[in-house]
């Protein structure tokens, strides 16, 4: 099986779905993966940063992933990020994604603790061990302190199970050098949102974002443009993306903004969970100028009707 044909393209990095008191809400949870049907997306990512799996109980993200799977199973490729503190959450959450039907799993490194490689290794290689479920590495040094190294990548790489990363870090090069490290039928998904164009450029075979998730047609139409090899259109819209990026991470809560944002068409998802912020009533109107911004982008990129 090829691997980057299987999983290549846009994922949106799916956010937190609460009730009105802050809990995880089944109903919500399907009604904002169903949102994402037919967007041109090839999949979700489901329990990652932008779904705050972190700020969640293992049984809150085994209820979120048993929501989207019952409601979308199917109809877009589900990876779930079950990394966890605990090397043994985190197994018992890959078991239960490949239990549920998912069809890769993926994890940062346990945070808090500065960790070698060796351990880093040890911790994601009883994920790998603990379902048949392909693995993808997810990489993001400005959180977690760990920093992957190519040699470290290119060790489990070797594994049939270890398919690829997702790297967040900041460095284009890194990327490249990764992709290197992968080999030839090893995927490497863009992280940073903000540099997809130039991540695409430098090899990655797709992206998972978390600002996706009020844009997704955008990031599908940047993905086309490139795949097209239409560079000077595709800069042009990675710049208009970027504005609208700066405009979300302007409010206290980048997530908080664009929860906000998919209320005001429809997708209630509650506020995000503490210590992430909530959005303020002053904010209200600034996020519906930039709602109506966001959707006039997506008429003009010609996908609107998608």
């Amino acid at each position: 099986m090829n691997m980057i044909e299987t999983f290549e393209g846009i994922y949106v990095a799916m956010y937190s779905a609460y009730d009105d008191k802050g809990e995880v809400d089944a109903e919500r949870v399907k009604k904002l993966a169903r949102y994402y049907v037919g967007k041109g997306i090839k999949g979700l990512y489901v329990g990652g940063s932008s779904g705050e799996g972190i700020l969640q109980t293992a049984e809150e993200r085994k209820r979120v992933l048993e929501a989207v799977m019952e409601e979308i199973r199917g109809e877009l490729k589900v990876i779930v990020h079950v990394g966890a503190n605990s090397t043994r959450e985190s197994a018992e959450l890959s078991r239960h994604a490949e239990l549920h039907g998912a069809d890769a799993i993926s994890a940062v490194p346990a945070i808090y603790y500065r960790l070698s490689d060796e351990a880093v290794e040890r911790h994601w290689q009883h994920m790998i061990d603990s379902s048949e479920l392909p693995f993808v590495i997810y990489n993001i040094p400005q959180t977690t302190g760990f920093r992957l190294s190519p040699k470290l990548l290119a060790k489990l790489a070797a594994q049939p199970k270890v398919i690829g990363v997702k790297m967040s870090g900041e460095s284009a090069f890194e990327l490249q050098q990764y992709k290197v490290a992968g080999g030839d039928d090893f995927l490497v998904f863009n992280g940073p949102d903000e540099q997809f164009l130039a991540g695409r450029i430098m090899g990655a075979d797709g992206g998972i974002g978390g600002t996706y998730g009020v844009m997704p047609e955008l990031f599908c139409k940047l993905n086309e443009l490139y795949a097209e090899r239409r560079l000077a259109d595709a800069q042009e819209l990675q710049y208009q993306i970027n504005a609208v990026i700066i405009k979300l991470l302007s409010y206290p809560s980048l997530y908080g903004a664009a929860k906000h944002i998919l209320s005001l068409r429809g997708v209630e998802t509650g506020q995000p969970r503490l210590p992430l912020l909530p959005v303020r009533e002053e904010d209200y109107e600034s996020l519906a100028a930039l709602n109506d911004e966001i959707l006039a982008l997506v008429a003009q990129s010609g996908d609107g009707d998608r």
